[in-house]
């Protein structure tokens, strides 16, 4: 290879890696709507919508610290197929009406979501050339949100159609993360081994599982945490906001930011690797902030539209570049635990803002939910200014 060549990055175990995520993504974009109007159709209320979600969030970040130790001590590949074939096995709850089944399920199926990121955000670090870490985390962020551009609406389409309802779309999920398991199995077969930390870390396993979170990447995992806090507003609670507007067709919402979010990260991600850190989350969190306040006044589909694209245009670029600077910062040697404690920022931040979402729907309105969301995210501003100096 000419020495000005830059490395490819599709080579065949990131291949396999995107399959892996995407068909992983795909369960969980395929429940993200059917779960909140599962709980509402057994009667329960947008904050029980909140703890079924916040369920997953707390399992999914209690369960990193072990997760991360066994992808350093173990295997990669085969914490995440063993994640996938836990998350398969968790959504048969869902079959049980019964609200406190779901929140069970659902909390059974963040300790399987844990494993497939810590291990999937680990191999990213070894599949992408250090130079196009930015672009590769753009790729890889855009397969994982490529799955909202179709499964969510699929989803809704099954809960209505003649045969369908919600233990259809159960069962569709059970299919795509199982066939993700096996992506994860045909992909320990093309990685490369690494360094263990087994071989070279004098540390007793207990304070290693101990050690929750590594400073190495506190900074990127609080950027990611606020980022992802308003998430929850566009990708659960707002088919409930839909069904209050009376908007009809709201399946070609998801359709539509899943387009926005899928080609946007690859993209964006390259760019970012040219614009820098501290500009791209910048550009990142004023545009979610702008969508969040907008959307009390989006009134139709297309509204709706427009404010999911703006928000997923911003969490693309600033996604993208907050996952390469936990590559950057990771110490190679416990790469597998410092993005373990970098993961757990998404799950914890969506929990934490379907909570509050929760919370003030049932107080104040979807009106004030978008705002108070508005108001937080835009705190990432005062966090990019603090990290200023490091971000360059």
């Amino acid at each position: 290879m000419n020495a000005n060549q830059p490395a490819s990055i599709w080579t065949r175990a990131f291949a396999l890696l995107c399959l892996a995520e995407f068909l992983g993504y795909a369960q969980h974009f395929a429940l993200q709507p059917t779960l909140p109007l599962y709980i509402t159709h057994l009667g329960g209320s947008p904050f029980v919508v909140g703890l079924v979600i916040a369920a997953f969030g707390v399992t999914s970040v209690i369960s990193r610290p072990i997760i991360g130790y066994w992808v350093d001590r173990w295997s990669e590949t085969g914490v995440m197929a063993l994640g996938m074939a836990a998350q398969a096995l968790s959504i048969f709850f869902c079959f049980m009406p019964f609200s406190a089944a779901v929140i069970f399920s659902n909390a059974l199926r963040g300790i399987g979501w844990s494993s497939m990121a810590a291990a999937g955000y680990t191999l990213l670090a070894t599949a992408a050339p250090k130079e196009r870490r930015g672009e590769a985390s753009g790729y890889f962020g855009g397969i994982q949100s490529s799955a909202t551009i179709i499964f969510p609406a699929v989803a809704l389409w099954i809960i209505d159609a003649p045969l369908g309802g919600f233990s259809a779309v159960f069962f569709f999920a059970i299919v795509l993360v199982s066939s993700g398991a096996t992506a994860a199995w045909a992909l320990s077969r093309v990685t490369p081994q690494r360094i263990r930390a087994s071989e070279i870390s004098a540390e007793p396993w207990w304070r290693e599982i101990l050690n929750v979170v590594d400073r190495h990447i506190l900074s990127a995992a609080l950027l990611l945490f606020v980022l992802n806090l308003s998430l929850p507003c566009f990708s659960s609670f707002v088919v409930l906001y839909a069904r209050q507007l009376g908007v009809e067709h709201f399946a070609w919402y998801y359709v539509a930011v899943g387009v926005t979010s899928a080609c946007a990260r690859p993209l964006l991600g390259r760019f970012s690797d040219k614009l820098g850190a501290g500009r791209s989350l910048i550009i990142a969190f004023v545009l979610e902030t702008v969508a969040l306040v907008s959307m009390p006044f989006a009134a139709n589909l297309g509204g709706l539209v427009i404010c999911g694209a703006l928000w997923f245009s911003g969490a693309a670029i600033g996604g993208a570049r907050i996952m390469a600077l936990a590559i950057e910062q990771a110490p190679v040697e416990r790469r597998g635990r410092a993005m373990a404690s970098f993961s757990t920022a998404f799950p914890l931040s969506n929990g934490t803002g379907a909570l509050i979402n929760g919370i003030i729907v049932d107080l104040a309105g979807f009106h004030w939910m978008f705002v108070t969301a508005g108001l937080l995210c835009a705190s990432g501003l005062v966090l990019t200014a603090k990290y200023w100096s490091a971000l360059k």
